[in-house]
C-alpha cells in the first residue's frame, strides 16, 4: 500500500496582504482561488479594497476581491503552480463642477453605481447644477467604443476617450444611474445650468464696465472737489 503523504512538486504560492503567506501543496481534490487565500489565512483588510492577480504560464490576470465572493464563476480553480498575489488599492473617482463637493472619493465598495457615486460626492448643487449634464469621463477598450458608435479609426492608442451624459431631469435617466457602474480613476462631472453661466457673463461685464468706470469717476469727484475747494470763502 502507497500513501501520498505530501507533494512538494506542485506549490501555490499565495503572497500580499494575506495573513500568512505560504506555499502549500495543491490538494489532490481540486480548490479554487478563494480556497487557496483562505487557507493562506484570508485577506488582510475587509476586501472591498483588495484585488487578486494570478500568474500561470507567464500569464497574470487581476480582479477585484469582491469578484470572486459575489460572482462565482470568477472564482476559477486554482493549478498547481499557480502564483496568487493580493495586494490593496482603493478604487477612487474624481468629482468636479456643480457637485455638492469636489475633490476625489474612494469607492468604499467593490463596486457603486453612478447614482451612489453622486450622493457620496454630495449630489447636486440646487443653486448652480444643470440636473441635465451630468456627465462621466472615462476610457474604453476600442471594440468597446466602437459599439458605442465611436469611430476608432481616429485614435491611434489602446485606449477610447468616451463621455457618458446621464440626464437627471428624465427618470429613467435616474433608473439608468443605478445600474451604470462606476470604474476605478472615472471622472464625474456636473455642468453649470444655463442661468449659472449667464450671471457669471454679466459679473464679467460689471466688473469690466467698473474698471473702466472708476478712472472717470475718481477724475469726476476730484473736479468736484477743486471746484468746492475754489468757491469756499
Amino acid at each position: 500500500m502507497v500513501a501520498l503523504i505530501e507533494q512538494r512538486t506542485s506549490l501555490i504560492s499565495v503572497l500580499g496582504e494575506v495573513n500568512t503567506p505560504n506555499r502549500f501543496p495543491a490538494n489532490a481534490a481540486g480548490e479554487r482561488v478563494l480556497d487557496s487565500i483562505t487557507r493562506a489565512g484570508g485577506p488582510k483588510g475587509q476586501g472591498f479594497d483588495t484585488w487578486v492577480m494570478l500568474e500561470r504560464d507567464g500569464k497574470r490576470t487581476t480582479v477585484p476581491f469582491g469578484q470572486l465572493v459575489y460572482e462565482p464563476k470568477s472564482n476559477i480553480y486554482a493549478h498547481p503552480g499557480d502564483t496568487i498575489y493580493v495586494y490593496r488599492e482603493p478604487q477612487t473617482f474624481v468629482a468636479f463642477g456643480a457637485s455638492g463637493a469636489q475633490g476625489q472619493f474612494n469607492f468604499e465598495a467593490w463596486r457603486i453605481s453612478l447614482a451612489e457615486a453622486v450622493a457620496k460626492a454630495g449630489g447636486l448643487n440646487d443653486s448652480s447644477a444643470d440636473p441635465a449634464s451630468v456627465f462621466v469621463y472615462r476610457g474604453e477598450l476600442p471594440e468597446v467604443a466602437a459599439k458605442l458608435g465611436v469611430d476608432v479609426s481616429k485614435y491611434s492608442g489602446p485606449i477610447i476617450p468616451v463621455v457618458y451624459n446621464i440626464n437627471f431631469r428624465d427618470p429613467a435617466g435616474y433608473f439608468l444611474a443605478t445600474r451604470f457602474q462606476l470604474r476605478n480613476k472615472d471622472v464625474l462631472y456636473a455642468s453649470n445650468a444655463a442661468s449659472v453661466e449667464d450671471a457669471k457673463v454679466m459679473q464679467q461685464i460689471r466688473l469690466v464696465t467698473a474698471t473702466v468706470n472708476d478712472p472717470i469717476v475718481a477724475a469726476y469727484n476730484a473736479t468736484l472737489l477743486r471746484n468746492s475747494i475754489k468757491l469756499a470763502p
